[in-house]
């Protein structure tokens, strides 16, 4: 045919550059006959047109633009716009990950304090592998105070905190704007839940008000030396903090459990550097492990020093199960030692962060269902599950998740991601490039400045309070009058077809894994 023989004669670019030729020789010859304005316009496209092409032609680096000048491009703004035309016009109701829209509809419903309800029957297919669900009673109970809360602090802690069950998972000033920070932290303060600062330390937007649980990770950011160890004393002053009601070790995180971190040296600001006890524009590494100690032995003896040194705070220590042998030597070490921590947080492998490389955020660690069973067990096993509270994190938004986890072992909750839609974030998946489009994520003030802190905190606020409720109207419905009773014999998971199992029976069996009212 004849364009086939065309096109083997003439390469596609040659063809467009013949074609960029004529229309700017057409717009020239316009502008000098008529003198328009739409002669004018039309010089300048078909100059900035040809321009584009012989920036394509004359680059090295992509042969598809070297290939189909101009045209390729099209093929760059597309790619950079499909996860929001996906998700603004493919995606269905249950599709979006790592959220999808309903569960991420909930939140901005509750956080609004919107209409919190759906229609017309479920969309998930109740039939499929790995569907689950709870059982209700035909005697509910009636629950009229949701405020619900669990008391933190072994015998060993002299300073119990009473933490609502769910509470703002850990995120650093400077992963997230200090308006979002500002705006979660007074949102806390309304609510009567806790803020987790994350591993960056304790910002000044982190002390708003409400309660805060401080974390500390390899770096020892706030309370470290100048050769990057832990120094007792500046933990000391900030433990002391009114506001800083717990303290938590962070041995791992679930997104990326085992990988360290970067500063870099344009991010460390003055203001950054005074908060994480560091020197400003200095590139500064958070190793993979602790400098402090090397095994569960001394692993146990620094919380004691943690605890010691807070005036008898409760001391915990988040972990991504990965080796169940390191934990449960861990378990073994507070048995032998008599010294064991007042909480331990378990992180999920499904748990996010705002950049980690893909063979850790999807490949690495336990998931939170196995790890939180493990961890109960082995507690319990050990004769330490009543001394030792668990805290789970790693994608709970809903009642049913909060619920569930519970079930499964936890006496409280974490949520990152939930409160982060609260705040409105719109699951753009630019976390690490800066450049949220909510001004969540990011340290430019073009964008962050956005944020309105007196409405952004109410709607944290409300988002725990309606979830809290709904977790009432929940509990009540499978019979039980406080979230400590709900028992894993409730949930149920298809796990072939035709065949359904209860939690206990899938997880448990025989072990008796009820929990002391609180």
């Amino acid at each position: 045919m004849f364009h086939k023989k065309f096109l083997n004669r003439f390469t596609f670019g040659q063809v467009t550059v013949f074609l960029a030729v004529i229309y700017l020789v057409y717009s020239i010859t316009s502008l000098v006959l008529y003198q328009s304005v739409m002669s004018i316009v039309n010089v300048l496209i078909s100059g900035f047109v040809m321009i584009l092409i012989l920036q394509d032609l004359g680059q090295t680096k992509h042969t598809i633009r070297k290939n189909y000048p101009l045209f390729a491009r099209f093929r760059y703004m597309f790619e950079a716009i499909r996860p929001e035309m996906r998700q603004y016009f493919w995606e269905g109701e249950l599709d979006g990950k790592p959220f999808n829209r309903r569960e991420r509809s909930i939140v901005y419903q509750r956080a609004k304090n919107e209409k919190q309800t759906v229609s017309f029957g479920m969309q998930d297919d109740a039939n499929r592998i790995g569907y689950e669900w709870a059982s209700h009673s035909i005697y509910p109970k009636s629950v009229t105070d949701t405020n619900f809360r669990t008391t933190i602090g072994s015998d060993l802690c002299s300073q119990p905190y009473s933490a609502s069950i769910y509470n703002i998972s850990a995120m650093s000033y400077g992963a997230l704007s200090k308006r979002a920070i500002t705006a979660l932290n007074e949102g806390a303060k309304i609510g009567g839940f806790a803020h987790n600062t994350g591993e960056g330390g304790i910002s000044t937007y982190h002390r708003s008000g409400g309660d805060l649980i401080w974390q500390i990770g390899t770096g020892y950011f706030g309370c470290r030396n100048e050769e990057g160890k832990f120094d007792g004393t500046l933990f000391r002053e900030r433990a002391l903090y009114p506001e800083v009601k717990m303290i938590e070790l962070k041995l791992s995180q679930g997104a990326k459990p085992g990988h360290g971190g970067l500063l870099p040296a344009e991010k460390n600001t003055e203001e950054i550097a005074k908060i994480r006890s560091i020197v400003p524009h200095t590139t500064v590494h958070s190793p993979s492990g602790h400098s402090a100690f090397s095994n569960p032995i001394e692993l146990v003896h620094f919380i004691d020093k943690l605890r010691k040194l807070s005036d008898g705070k409760p001391i915990g220590f988040k972990i991504c199960i990965g080796q169940k042998d390191e934990f449960t030597d861990i378990v073994s070490a507070m048995v032998q030692t008599g010294i064991y921590p007042d909480f331990i947080t378990i992180d999920g492998a499904e748990g996010g962060t705002g950049a980690a490389p893909l063979e850790f955020i999807d490949y690495m660690g336990m998931a939170l269902n196995d790890a939180l069973v493990f961890a109960n067990k082995t507690l319990i096993e050990n004769g330490l599950r009543d001394k030792i509270k668990i805290l789970a994190s790693g994608r709970i938004i809903s009642a049913f998740d909060i619920a569930k986890t519970l079930s499964l072992g936890a006496d409280a909750c974490y949520s990152a991601r939930g409160m982060m839609f609260a705040l409105g974030c719109i699951q753009a998946l630019q976390c690490d490039s800066g450049h949220c489009p909510v001004g969540i994520a990011t340290q430019d003030e073009s964008l962050y400045k956005a944020i309105d802190v007196t409405d952004k905190r109410k709607r944290v606020a409300a988002f725990h309070g309606n979830t809290m409720k709904a977790l009432g109207e929940f509990i009540s419905a499978c019979g039980y009058e406080k979230p400590a009773q709900v028992d894993p014999k409730t949930f149920h998971k298809r796990v072939d077809h035709g065949v359904t199992k209860s939690f206990q029976e899938m997880y448990f069996g025989d072990l008796d894994t009820r929990k002391k009212d609180n």
